[in-house]
């Protein structure tokens, strides 16, 4: 890939002065901040481009060698740009911080850091698990002030230096032989005050907004899977990058199928007469119906594994078995012809069994 010219990137003559540098890339920074171009690939490319842009020509070794040889004499040096936001901004924490309005020309003590992460719990059925949704939800967070671009002042001015600790963010009080550092009380550490505040955040640089997120939920999802929602999190502080949301998921249980890492289990009610001699069912699968072969001799709670009709396996190929669980069911009443089996197959076995129950009508008689 071919490089810009870094002072065609900043738009600067080639004799620009530090100052100049610096001003043009506080607009392009401000102009293409992730922040302000979420989900803008082309507006990523020319921050990216411009800090790389600003990292040599503001350092004064760089810039000669740039001047002189190029982009091959900056080889020497080890710079090859940036990898990510996060270099950048852990490059660039001070000017960032007067770029926003955090810490000013007294050089405070914020810096810039990362947003916070957030969470959203998801329920979602069993099905949803198995052959994964695409669906949509609504999460509130934070996001900076678009009216004041996040600096909290109203007509892009620019907050004022604190009198009470001189843009240092701290004041110190002695007591005897010691001198103590405490935050300043006035600005709360930033350095800075805002004396005319923007009218939307009312000086907090950030509003509370609800916002709607498309999720794609995977085949294969458990109960506390987590699917991250790249800088979808609260916004950063003094510049610094969105944190991420975290959405955890809870699979709500199902009536029939009860879930065993990547296989599922079902149970199966069977007559005494096919646990004995065998025979073909229909059994519930996740897809619909299946038929399965029960042998002769067959025991209540035997266990019979179909291969590839289980859950999917999320972090590999292939899916769990359906585990069928048969159970020998005892019928709660009789058809005559029914009892007078039972009692002939009780002989057989010598087993002694309850005599008929006589009908309120035979014992009149």
């Amino acid at each position: 890939m071919v490089k810009r010219d870094y002072y065609e990137v900043l738009g600067v003559a080639r004799n620009a002065a530090p100052e100049e540098i610096k001003k043009a890339y506080r607009q392009l920074a401000l102009q293409h901040h992730p922040d302000r171009n979420k989900g803008d690939k082309q507006a990523e490319e020319k921050f990216k481009e411009a800090a790389e842009a600003y990292e040599v020509l503001s350092d004064s070794e760089k810039r000669q060698l740039y001047d002189r040889f190029g982009h091959d004499g900056l080889r020497q040096t080890g710079f090859t740009g940036f990898r990510d936001f996060d270099d950048i901004f852990s490059s660039f924490g001070d000017i960032f911080e007067e770029f926003f309005g955090f810490g000013g020309r007294g050089g405070g003590r914020s810096r810039a850091r990362r947003g916070v992460d957030l969470r959203y719990d998801l329920p979602i059925e069993f099905m949803d698990a198995v052959i994964g949704k695409e669906t949509e939800i609504e999460v509130a967070h934070h996001d900076l002030c678009h009216h004041c671009g996040g600096l909290g002042t109203k007509g892009g001015t620019q907050p004022s230096v604190c009198t009470t600790c001189g843009g240092r963010g701290q004041v110190v009080r002695s007591q005897g032989f010691f001198s103590i550092s405490t935050t300043c009380p006035t600005c709360q550490g930033s350095g800075t005050i805002i004396t005319d505040p923007c009218d939307k955040c009312r000086g907090v640089g950030r509003v509370l907004i609800n916002k709607t997120l498309s999720l794609r939920i995977p085949p294969g999802v458990e109960t506390g899977s987590r699917l991250r929602l790249h800088g979808e999190g609260e916004p950063g502080e003094a510049g610094g990058p969105p944190g991420d949301l975290y959405v955890v998921l809870h699979v709500k249980p199902h009536e029939t199928f009860r879930r065993q890492n990547d296989d599922v289990a079902v149970r199966v009610p069977i007559t005494y007469s096919l646990a004995a001699l065998g025979g073909e069912i229909e059994i519930p699968t996740l897809e619909g119906t299946d038929k399965l072969e029960i042998p002769r001799g067959t025991q209540s709670g035997q266990e019979f594994h179909v291969s590839g009709k289980g859950m999917p396996r999320l972090r590999g190929r292939g899916r769990g078995d359906l585990i069928v669980i048969v159970g020998i069911e005892t019928p709660r009443r009789l058809a005559k012809e029914e009892e007078e089996l039972l009692r002939q197959l009780a002989d057989l076995e010598g087993v002694k069994v309850a005599p008929k129950k006589r009908h309120f009508f035979s014992r009149k008689q």
